[in-house]
């Protein structure tokens, strides 16, 4: 009952921030005619696009592990966290239609954060923390324990790579309701992380890192 309960608040929390922020973005930089809009190579659209990139993988593995166990409390998180980052990445993509600015860029992720070297792309893992692909197809393959196992390691790499980047948008961006997204990003995948150690130690496992 308490992780329902974490989870429940964490998520409810999560949503309630993301309406309030999807009003206010238009008249708290790039939306109002006193604020100039981001520019393609500021913190702020960069952060925009990577964890919109970022999110979608979060979803995609909280739907995999979904149908691949009957557990209702890892069920119950990755429907969460499954909705939680669906409504965030439309935000931050809302964001960059409001500013008129591509949702893609040539540059590397994480180039405005000057770390556009540091994760290779090998095997499709784009940014720190994301799965690569040989990881979500083993995902695909498993299920019951061995998939919760397997997932909850997987979001709690994710959301490390996720709380990295959302300290540099709090640092770099300017735009004061994306710079209170991506705090609350923070607080809540710090809450998530601790509960989904919880969940590991509970079937025999840990963190891989």
């Amino acid at each position: 009952m308490r992780s329902a309960a974490l989870i429940a608040g964490a998520a409810a929390t999560a949503l309630v921030a993301a309406g309030a922020i999807t009003y206010a973005v238009a008249e708290d930089g790039g939306g109002s005619s006193n604020s100039p809009a981001p520019t393609a190579d500021s913190a702020d659209a960069g952060f925009a696009r990577d964890m919109a990139v970022h999110h979608q993988q979060a979803v995609e593995m909280s739907y995999i592990v979904r149908d691949r166990t009957k557990n209702v409390e890892v069920r119950r998180l990755a429907y969460d966290i499954a909705q939680t980052q669906a409504n965030q990445r439309g935000m931050l993509l809302g964001w960059l239609d409001l500013w008129n600015l591509p949702k893609v860029s040539a540059d590397p992720p994480m180039t405005w954060m000057g770390m556009g070297d540091m994760a290779s792309g090998k095997d499709g893992a784009l940014m720190p923390g994301m799965a690569t692909n040989t990881e979500l197809k083993k995902l695909n393959t498993l299920s019951g324990k061995p998939a919760e196992v397997l997932f909850l390691q997987l979001m709690t790499d994710h959301h490390k790579g996720g709380i990295h980047m959302a300290e540099g948008c709090v640092e770099k961006c300017r735009v004061g309701v994306e710079k209170r997204l991506a705090q609350g990003m923070m607080d809540a995948q710090q809450s998530e992380i601790q509960l989904m150690a919880d969940m590991l130690k509970d079937r025999g496992a840990k963190a891989r890192s």
